[in-house]
This record gives structure tokens, sequence and C-alpha cells, in this order.
């Protein structure tokens, strides 16, 4: 056994040795990778605000194709956006000439001699450029210029002017480590930024190249020698491509690039694996250990999937910390089988009793609709049946939505369908007369809603189909039609639809109440109301919000 074990063990301390040089490779990687991330992380500031500045250069440029031709309008234009942004100093438009007559301070002038403008023009692209003494500043600022083009003719450069010092007095990010520098620089190998004094940071530049060699190596770490040819590691990645690039300098024994102290235990390891391994595996880890947990697993699987508990317990000689487990994992199963017994019959009579309060709701509002039905016989004038009718319909219409709640066994959704279909039937008994031409067409999906939305719907319906009664028939033949439809446009978007013809005969002008309480159940929805009348054809669209899972109803 201890031969077999041996042989068994001797592949895997040849990999253990491979693998432990492998990681020490790839902790290098690593403390490379970490290194590119610190120097992202210290270049958000440069990197958010030249994003910003192109985003908001492209937005203008819209504009400006527009009006570049007014320079009054255009300079109040540049000159609001200016001032709103808080960040740039000066906005303007160029002319491929060096004319600013499109400028937020309003003093044209022409730029044409001007170092940054010639390189506006040599390259004819996106760059950032760094000045001293900018034209229409007081104070050094980083210009980011972006192209403006029309047709693939170039008639501009719009220009934003960033401050420098709002980028020294930005607060530096908390860092694990901090570089010796830390600079940014343009496609062009000019430095726009740089954290600390200018003199430290270009002493720190790499020897070996101009910074411009060093765009095209972005995301990279390298090793090279500075100005005063010291050691220095260097981590270069784009802030934004073919723009600008942000570099840190690193000194070569920066505890990040340290492999670590695994390296040096390569081959010790291997060995102090295979003695522990000898000692270890050959009688406690079979025989104490691995039979009794993996019957004790199958315990656990076999109530996990059939909700039983072990028939036998573990027999022979067993450590008793495993029996103390079993013992553990039996209890906690009883008390889970009780709790899940009680949890259901608890959740069975707080079903018992929701439904019995839809269902007593339903009683009392069909009492009171019966309570009104007496007084609208007795009442003595068309106006007052009218309006009470119109109020006993609506509270048939939240009668409905209980009656649906309690005959439904899911509490939580109601189908909106089967719901609008009872609403519309019950209204068109009693609102169209025995022998009517009007022709009712309806069309009904199975729209699962919550009961919140279940009231304002019906509610809905039952105005919007009063008002169509109300002036499907106006004419001397009475002829008409209804259409009404609840259907889905997305997964989680319904359409209300009642179309209805509209007669030529006078109609008694209403209170608009209801146009009201439509407008309102609407806004209850976070639904959108569309009304439109055409040759005769009144077409009312709500389309609102129905969530495919019901609310959260937490239990407090």
């Amino acid at each position: 056994m201890l031969l077999f074990l041996s042989l068994a063990l001797l592949p895997i301390g040849l990999i253990a040795v491979v693998q432990t040089r492998e990681i020490a490779d790839q902790s290098l990687e690593n403390a490379e990778l970490s290194l590119l991330a610190i120097t992202e992380q210290a270049s958000t500031l440069e990197n958010g605000t030249i994003r910003e500045a192109f985003g908001a250069a492209a937005a203008l440029a819209s504009v400006v194709k527009l009006i570049k031709s007014d320079d009054v309008s255009c300079s109040a234009f540049m000159r609001e956006y200016q001032e709103l942004s808080e960040l740039y100093t000066v906005v303007s438009f160029i002319t491929p000439e060096g004319n600013m007559d499109c400028v937020s301070t309003g003093v044209s002038g022409n730029v044409s001699d001007r170092d940054v403008f010639q390189k506006m023009t040599q390259f004819k692209t996106r760059m950032a450029n760094v000045t001293d003494n900018p034209a229409q500043s007081s104070e050094p600022v980083m210009i980011v210029t972006n192209p403006l083009k029309v047709d693939d003719e170039l008639i501009g450069f719009i220009n934003l002017s960033v401050p420098l010092k709002s980028f020294d007095d930005a607060p530096e990010p908390e860092q694990s480590a901090r570089p010796i520098s830390m600079l940014t620089f343009n496609a062009q190998g000019d430095i726009l930024t740089s954290k600390g004094a200018l003199d430290t940071t270009l002493k720190e530049l790499p020897s070996f190249a101009a910074l411009k060699w060093y765009a095209g190596k972005s995301g990279r770490v390298f090793h090279e020698t500075n100005q005063e040819g010291e050691e220095r590691v260097y981590a270069v990645l784009p802030i934004v491509s073919g723009v600008g690039y942000a570099m840190s300098v690193w000194p070569k024994n920066s505890p990040l690039l340290k492999a670590g102290a695994m390296t040096r235990l390569s081959f010790v390891l291997p060995i102090a694996m295979w003695l522990a391994s000898l000692i270890v595996a050959f009688w406690a880890l079979n025989r104490l250990a691995i039979k009794h947990i993996r019957k004790l697993g199958r315990q656990m699987h076999h109530f996990a999937l059939n909700r039983t508990l072990p028939r036998t317990t573990l027999g022979g000689v067993v450590p008793t910390e495993i029996v103390n487990m079993e013992h553990a994992f039996v209890g906690m199963a009883e008390s889970i089988l009780r709790d899940e017994a009680a949890l259901e019959d608890n959740l069975r009579q707080k079903n018992i009793l929701l439904k019995e309060v839809h269902h007593r709701v339903k009683n009392n509002l069909q009492l009171i609709s019966s309570i009104m039905n007496m007084q609208i016989r007795q009442a003595t004038t068309p106006d007052s049946k009218r309006v009470l009718q119109r109020l006993q319909d609506r509270i048939l219409s939240l009668a409905t939505v209980h009656k649906s709640l309690y005959q439904n066994d899911n509490l939580s959704r109601v189908d909106g369908g089967a719901l609008m279909h009872e609403i519309v039937n019950q209204l068109l008994s009693v609102g169209l007369p025995s022998g009517s031409a009007v022709k009712v067409m309806q069309n009904y999906e199975a729209v699962q809603l919550d009961p919140d939305d279940a009231a304002p719907l019906t509610l809905l319906v039952s105005e919007a189909i009063t008002n169509a009664l109300k002036y499907v028939a106006a004419d001397a033949t009475g002829a008409g039609q209804i259409e009404v439809s609840l259907s889905h446009t997305q997964p989680e978007m319904a359409l209300l639809l009642v179309k209805n013809t509209v007669g030529k005969g006078e109609v008694e002008d209403g209170t608009g109440l209801g146009s009201r309480l439509i407008n309102a159940f609407s806004r209850q929805l976070n639904g959108q109301v569309e009304i439109t009348e055409d040759d005769g054809l009144y077409v009312l669209r709500v389309e609102f919000h129905v969530p495919l899972q019901a609310k959260d109803v937490y239990d407090y």
C-alpha cells in the first residue's frame, strides 16, 4: 500500500513543481495587471473628462451645423452651454481658416497662427492638447478638439477648453500602492497632465524613445531606464483610444512585482505532501471518515429529495464527531418537517380567511347595489335615476373583482379577460334594450393582473362602455357597433381598446365626470390614454404595464 501511494503521489509531486513555477509566472502577470488597474484608477478623472468633452462636442456638432452661419445665435448657444456645463471655460467653433466667430465668450478672432490650431489642421482628427496661453482663457487649459465634417468634408472644429487646475484640485483616489510618477499624454507625445511636479515627471520618462512611440504599446507593462539611467517599470494604457494615454512609473523592486515566497518552496511542498499523505491516508482517511461521511451525505440527499428521515443510523465503529453530526442532522430535519407543516397549515388558513374576506366584501357591495336599486325605483327625475344607475354600475364592477378573487385559487392574480367579459356583459344587459340593432364584438386575452390593477381596470371599462352605449345609437335607426378587446402588445404591456360608432342625433350633454374618471383610472394603471374620433367612429385606447410576476407581499 505504501508503494502504491508513493507511485500515485509521484506524478502529483512533479505536477506540483511545474504548477508552482507556473503560479509564479501567473503571479507576475497578475502584478502587471494590478499596475495597469492602478494606472486606470489613477486616470479616472482624465478619462471621464475627455470622454465627456468628446461626447459634448459630438452633441454640439449637430447644432452648430444648423446655426454656424449666424454668428450671434451660434455664440449665444455656445455661451449658454458653457454656463450650464460648469466644466469648460471656453466653447467654440473654428473654421478651417482659423476664424473663431462662434465662441462662448462672444469675442471673435483668428487663431491660425497658434500651435494648437496648426496641429488641428495637420492631423484633422480627435485630439487633446495643453496650452499655457490660450486665446480666450486666462489660465492654462486642456483643449479637446473634435473635427466637424459634412459629407466627409471638413468644415471646422469644435473646441472645449478644460482648465488644468480642475485636474490638480481633484482628490486622488485611494490606492493600495502609489507609483513614483503618474502622467497622461496625447497621441503626438505631448504631456497633458502629471501628478506632482513636472520636473520630476520629465526625469522619470523612459530614455528609450519619445512618448508618442509608447502610444502604440498601450495596455502593456515593460522595463526601461529613466532619463537618469535608473531602472523603472512603466505601465501604459489608453484612456481614450487614439487620443490620450496614461503612464505610471514604478520602481523595479516594487512589492507588487514580487512573485512571493511560494517559488522558494516549489521542491519542499511535494515532499511534505508525500510524507503527510503516507501517514494519514492509509488508516485514518478511509476507515475513520470518508465511508461514514458518504453515508451521512446519502441520508441528507435522500431527505432533500423525499423529505423522509433515515430508517437506520450509522453502525459500526464511527467517530464521535460524525455521530454528533448525524444527530444534529436528524434533529434539524425533524424541525424542518414540523416548520413546513405549520407553514402549510398557516398558509391554508390565511387563504381561506382571505377568500372569506373577498366573499363578504362582494356580498356587502351587492347589498349596497340592491339598496341603490330600491332608491332608483323611487327616484322622481331621470337625472337622479341616471346618476344612481351609474354609481350602481361602478359598485357592481368592484363586486365583480372581489368575486373573481375568492373564486380563483390564486389570490395574487386575476384573469383580466374573464373579468372584463363578465363586466361588459353585465353592462350590456342593462344598457342595451331588447331587440337593439347595435352589434357588439368582444375579444379578450388572458391578461393576468394584480388585484391592485384589477379594480381601476374594471372601473375604467365600466366608464368606457357606458359612454359607448350613450353615443352609439343616438340616431333614429339605433344601428351601431361596439367593439371591446383586451390583448398583449408586448410581454409586459397590455392594450384596452373600445370602439363605437357615433350616432347623428342629438345627445344630452354630460357632466364630463366619465372622462375625468377614465383619465384617473388610466393613471392608476400607469397607462396612456389615446382618444380619436374619425368618420363617425370613436376609439378609446389605453396601453398599460402588466408585470409578468405578481408583486411581492410582505407579512410584517
